[in-house]
């Protein structure tokens, strides 16, 4: 299914969004190209899978496909990643009407937190929540498909500077 995908990132700041957070779900995600597009596989609590190819526009947008694929298929298809395999617990946070999602990392980049909210379109602005650090929006040292590239891990600082 083709989706166009806006979305704002930041660092988290603390804990408190903990008292807004739904049912956490685990992923694992590889990533299967190195190009400026991508194309990534992930693993949903061990029960569902999907497969989601990007492309990048212009300004924040990217189109955007994405695919449900069975679980032994990806599985397979993580074994073939290029770079680190990125796990993460994701929360879904109800902030003023709007859903942020929180990704809490662990293996490589455990202790890192980023919140991320998608939007209707690139001069969307929604209330951000006290609990956000600072923006990482476009730094890529912060998409999670450098991270996954990476051969060393982004700083942790929660605010950065």
């Amino acid at each position: 299914m083709k989706a166009i995908e806006i979305e704002r990132k930041f660092l988290v700041r603390n804990d408190s969004w903990r008292d807004c957070a739904g049912i956490p779900h685990v992923l694992q995600q590889a990533y299967l190209s190195r190009d400026e597009n991508s194309v990534r596989v992930r693993l949903i609590d061990g029960r569902s899978a999907c497969l989601t190819i990007k492309f990048r526009t212009a300004g924040l947008a990217k189109d955007e496909y994405e695919y449900e694929i069975p679980v032994e298929e990806a599985r397979d298809l993580i074994r073939h990643a290029t770079g680190h395999v990125i796990e993460k617990t994701r929360y879904r946070v109800l902030h003023e009407g709007r859903n942020w999602d929180v990704d809490v990392f662990a293996g490589a980049y455990e202790g890192l937190t980023l919140a991320e909210i998608e939007m209707a379109g690139e001069d969307d602005l929604p209330a951000l929540p006290q609990w956000l650090g600072r923006e990482v929006t476009g730094n890529k040292r912060y998409s999670n498909r450098a991270m996954a590239e990476a051969s060393r891990q982004p700083p942790l600082g929660a605010c950065g500077g």
